[in-house]
Order: C-alpha cells, then structure tokens, then sequence
C-alpha cells in the first residue's frame, strides 16, 4: 500500500562533499541552492569551469616560476599561491554576475578584460611549453647573435684607439725595416765588394771596399740607435694593443655569463620565431586563443547558462536580511531611546528627593552661619557670603 507522506515530511536533498566543494567555487550559497533543483547542476556546472581554472593557472605559473628559479618546491609553492589568487580572482568576478545585472555592459566589460588580461599572460608560460624544443633552439641562435652584436659594441668602443696603436706601430716598424734594408743593402755592398761578386770586382779589402766596409758599419750602428729608441714604444704599443684585446675578450666572457634561457629570453625566441614561421604563427594564435578561453570559462559559463530560482532566492534573501537590520536597529534605537527616558525620569526623581531631604538641614546651617557672623565683630558681610557660597551654594554640572 502507498503511504502519504506529509508535506512537511518530503525528501530533503543532500549533496556529497565534492559537491559542495564545487559549489563553494562556484560562491553559491548551500543553504539556499538545497532546495533549487535545476540550479544545482548549473552550479556544479560553473565550478567545475573554476576548478579547471585553478588547475591550469596553478600549472602556468609553476611553470614560469621555474624558468626563473632553479628551487623546484620553491617554484611550486610559488605556483599554487598564485593559482590561489587566480581562483580569488575568479570567484570574485563570478559572484558579481546575477540574473539582475549580467545584462549591464559596463561591470560585464570589465570583468572580461580583466578576464582576458589574466588569460593572455598565462597563456605565454604554456605556449614556452608546448614549443619548449623550438624555443631552446633559437634560444641559442639569439644568444651568439647577442654575443656577435657585443662583440661589434666593443670594437666600435675600442676602435679610435686601436686604430691609433695600429698606425703608431705601422710607422714605427716601417722606420725600423726602413733603416735595416739600409744596412742589409750597405752588408751587401761591402761583401760584394771584398768576394769581387760586385762592385769594381777586385777581391780583397780595398780602398772601395773600406768605404763600403765604413758606410755599411755607419748605417749599422744608425740603426742599432734607432732600435734602442724604437724597441720600448713598439713593446709599449704592443702591450696596449694585447691588453685591449684581453679587455674585450674579458668583457665577452662577462656578458656570456648574462646569457640565459629565462622567461624574457624565451618570449624573444618566440616572437623571432613568429616573425618567420607563417605555419607557426597560426598554430600560436590558435593555441593563445584556447588557453584565454580557459581562463575566460567561468565567466562565460556564469553568463551564458540561464539563470534560475537560486538568484531569486539570493535577492530576496538579501532583501530580507537587509529589511530586519533595518527592523532591528530601529527597535534597538528605540530601546535605547525608552531607556534614556527612563533614566533622566528617575534621575529626576532622586534629585528632587536629595533637594527636598537637604532643604531643612540647609536652613538650619544657614541660622548657624548668621549666628557666628552676629557674635564675631571681626568678620565682615563680605567674608559671610564667601563662606555660605562655599559650603551651602550648588555648582552647575557642565
């Protein structure tokens, strides 16, 4: 037989932990969603497109903490707080969508480039991913252009200088050849003369061959006077042409160091490749556009699903709310009101009692002071009423 259950005695809806966890992501209020049968799937619907979210940005920013921190578990805390303020973020932007203002353009407009601002730059560190191999590769072509482009930098720097040692020593070694072909050909001279191989062909030391023999050993020792003055700025100009060079060379080795395959470093290498990969540029763009839309799903999904009792609950709820604050500061301020009444009425009362039970007490040391005054001739009127001011006058609460 059936039974008639009450209507106070109808099933009431529990849902599971993972449900509720995703509708806490979703900023639904448990309470309220219970009861609201086709939302509650819409709700489940939305924090699953946050959850997702999370996950992803969570994943991105690891991943670009890792390009520029060599700490692994430091990269992942680093990570997940930032996935963390992603998914404030998020919840925030989605509690702001309602049935009664998703068709208002301007908090709509801003939650969308906010939106789109977050997703594109977390769609760079997943790009530097999936194109992690390519990306490595012009990495290193960048970085020998750079080293290239350095190398030209320095020698532009150095090259007054330099062409000015060059030429300094060109002219000191030209002056030096100069004068050693001078006493090479006097050598010559005079031993061709003295073999009989030339000159007037006599062998012997003649007379001829004493004048070559003499003028060979004049330029000769012209010239051992020009290497000793020479020698010092040839070994100088040489020296400063050697340290220069192992000042760039040195300035080299400094800015490879520099070099790395940090985040910046690979976002260059990306957009070189761009520039000369049509097939890739398409594929990039494609690839940019899907991971801004993971990060824009909450927010489509709150807008786009329709809306049902829940949002109609919510506003009423929070009109209710709104009007029993109301009710009950009202009530409250009357309380007080009523109490303060109350107060300065009894006050009152006891004040009036106070000057009634002190009035005789009053008179009678008022009789006193007038008696002391008559029996003392020494104290004058003026003294009286300064005392009777003192002891028996009341002073005016401020």
């Amino acid at each position: 037989m059936e039974r008639n259950i009450a209507v106070s005695q109808r099933e009431h809806y529990t849902p599971d932990a993972f449900t509720e966890f995703l509708w806490w992501l979703s900023t639904a209020e448990k309470e309220l969603l219970v009861d609201a049968v086709i939302d509650r799937n819409r709700y489940r619907i939305i924090g699953m497109s946050v959850l997702a979210t999370w996950i992803f940005a969570s994943f991105t920013w690891t991943y670009f903490f890792s390009t520029v921190i060599d700490n692994g578990w430091l990269a992942l805390a680093l990570g997940l707080f930032m996935g963390f303020v992603i998914l404030t973020i998020d919840r925030a932007l989605i509690k702001g969508i309602t049935k009664f203002n998703k068709r208002k353009f301007t908090p709509l407009l801003f939650r969308g480039l906010l939106a789109l601002t977050i997703g594109t730059f977390m769609a760079q560190p997943a790009v530097l991913y999936m194109f992690n191999q390519e990306i490595r590769m012009q990495t290193s072509l960048d970085n020998e252009s750079r080293k290239m482009l350095k190398r030209q930098e320095l020698d532009s720097l150095y090259k007054n200088r330099k062409s000015e040692l060059l030429v300094q020593k060109q002219t000191l070694q030209e002056t030096l050849d100069k004068k050693y072909a001078d006493v090479s050909k006097a050598r010559n001279n005079y031993l061709a003369e003295t073999d009989g191989s030339g000159g007037t062909g006599k062998v012997g030391i003649k007379d001829i061959a004493l004048a070559k023999q003499k003028e060979y050993s004049k330029l000769d020792n012209e010239y051992q006077t020009v290497l000793l003055e020479t020698k010092p700025k040839l070994d100088s100009t040489e020296r400063q042409l050697s340290g220069m060079e192992n000042t760039i060379k040195a300035e080299e080795a400094l800015f490879t160091q520099t070099l790395n395959n940090g985040f910046l470093t690979r976002i260059e290498a990306l957009q070189n490749l761009l520039k000369h990969n049509d097939a890739l540029q398409f594929r990039y763009y494609l690839i940019v556009f899907i991971l801004m839309l993971i990060e824009l799903m909450p927010v489509i999904s709150k807008t786009i699903l329709p809306s049902g009792s829940y949002d109609e609950k919510s506003m009423l709820r929070e009109e209710m709310e709104v009007e029993i604050a109301r009710s009950n500061i009202k009530k409250e301020q009357q309380l007080k009101e009523w109490y303060n009444q109350q107060a300065f009425e009894q006050d009152k009362e006891a004040i009036e009692s106070f000057f009634s039970i002190t009035r005789p007490l009053r008179d009678e040391k008022l009789k006193r002071f007038g008696s002391q005054w008559k029996d003392d001739d020494h104290q004058s009127f003026d003294g009286l009423w300064e005392k009777m001011k003192k002891e028996l006058l009341t002073k005016q609460e401020n």
